[in-house]
């Protein structure tokens, strides 16, 4: 599938198989987190056949089942835009996994900090960490704003690109859907701005990044 059929068919998705992500999806992940790693400044990590980061009672009053699986977004406490970076470049993780056949789901508070498995150099933190792995399902479609609540151009004068772009945006991932963004045109360059609320600069880089995929244009 290509990015927009990845943005339009993923969903959050938190009960897994037991099937362990084969060798080759793991080195293709691997490898693009090294990437992520080297232009974001990040410290990202992907943790396989490790079930303690979610055996808590959180996890299981978030429904979380089977989970051996996730992407430890850590970084630099003193990073500009830290969790921004890591909402843009987990969310890009989270779509090539989407292509790979794998299921995802974001993950803020419902895991054990202390049991993760990530390393944590002096001066970082761990942000959040993305479950990853084969699904029970595929996850269900989240509702969104109207478009009129979440973009102050009005769908009739929107240009061809900005508009696939603002329904990317709407299919985003956000902390308990509460989807407190906003986007406007200023010229020719999207302005994409967070409201405000728990997590809100995660969910700036997930919409971000949707927006921008299926747009081809940057924004800002």
């Amino acid at each position: 599938m290509d990015i927009k059929e990845a943005i339009k068919a993923r969903h959050s998705v938190r009960q897994y198989r037991e099937t362990p992500v084969a060798e080759d999806v793991r080195k293709e992940l691997e490898d693009l987190i090294l990437a992520c790693n080297a232009e974001s400044g990040l410290h990202l990590q992907l943790i396989c056949d490790e079930p303690e980061c979610f055996n808590n009672l959180l996890a299981h009053y978030g429904k979380f089942r089977n989970v051996r699986n996730y992407v430890a977004l850590v970084g630099d406490k003193d990073q500009e835009d830290l969790e921004e970076k890591c909402g843009y470049y987990g969310q890009k993780i989270v779509l090539t996994a989407q292509q790979m056949g794998l299921n995802t789901c974001w993950v803020a508070g419902t895991f054990s900090r202390g049991k993760c498995k990530a390393v944590i150099d002096p001066g970082e933190k761990i942000v959040c960490v993305i479950s990853i792995g084969y699904g029970e399902s595929e996850g269900k479609k989240h509702k969104s704003k109207p478009l009129s609540k979440l973009c102050e151009v009005p769908e009739e004068e929107m240009p061809v690109w900005f508009k696939n772009g603002v329904i990317a945006a709407m299919m985003a991932p956000t902390a308990m859907n509460q989807q407190k963004f906003r986007i406007s045109l200023e010229g020719d360059t999207a302005v994409i701005t967070a409201g405000k609320g728990p997590m809100v600069k995660i969910d700036l880089g997930i919409v971000r990044y949707n927006f921008e995929a299926a747009s081809g244009h940057k924004g800002r």
